[in-house]
């Protein structure tokens, strides 16, 4: 994440280039969100660049959204625990206390992935700021017989929250 918040004016000056460098992992390292929001520059405000990110996403073909959901980590999976996902997720995962997990609760979090993943083919996605591990699992429990086309919905949402969220930690309004 990035210590000090950059201003508007200095998003808008980037170039393309530097704009995808700076904001190509928001969305979980699929750069092509950031390729689509820098279209929309100059931003008014931040909110303005954060609907064009929103818009990027949701624009997007099904296809694309897809696969948008399949390169998020597992929540508490193995690369999160390994350290193997971006700094972004680690600190939220930590944040939610997914990083702490009892012996049983990783169990909990590796069975319900597994099902999520066998159920809908792409991983679970929950915005996990202001969450607790327990919110979380309720969230799975209630998502996961939902039809998959509503769960692709339900990620963009949360994809979408998520993208919110970095762009306010690296953008002052």
């Amino acid at each position: 994440m990035i210590e000090t918040r950059l201003s508007l004016d200095a998003v808008n000056a980037m170039d393309d280039d530097a704009f995808v460098a700076a904001f190509g992992n928001v969305a979980e390292d699929a750069r092509w969100v950031a390729k689509e929001a820098a279209a929309a520059r100059p931003f008014a405000t931040r909110e303005a660049m954060v609907d064009a990110f929103a818009a990027a996403v949701a624009d997007a073909d099904p296809g694309r959204q897809k696969k948008l959901c399949q390169g998020h980590p597992d929540l508490a999976g193995r690369a999160a625990i390994a350290g193997e996902v971006s700094a972004d997720s680690r600190q939220e995962q930590a944040d939610a206390g997914l990083d702490s997990l009892t012996p049983d609760e990783f169990q909990t979090f590796t069975e319900m992935n597994a099902a999520y993943r066998e159920r809908h083919g792409m991983p679970f996605i929950y915005a996990v700021r202001g969450a607790s591990k327990e919110d979380i699992l309720a969230a799975f429990a209630a998502r996961l017989e939902n039809r998959t086309d509503t769960e692709i919905g339900r990620a963009i949402d949360h994809i979408q929250r998520i993208i919110q969220y970095r762009i306010e930690d690296r953008v002052a309004p």
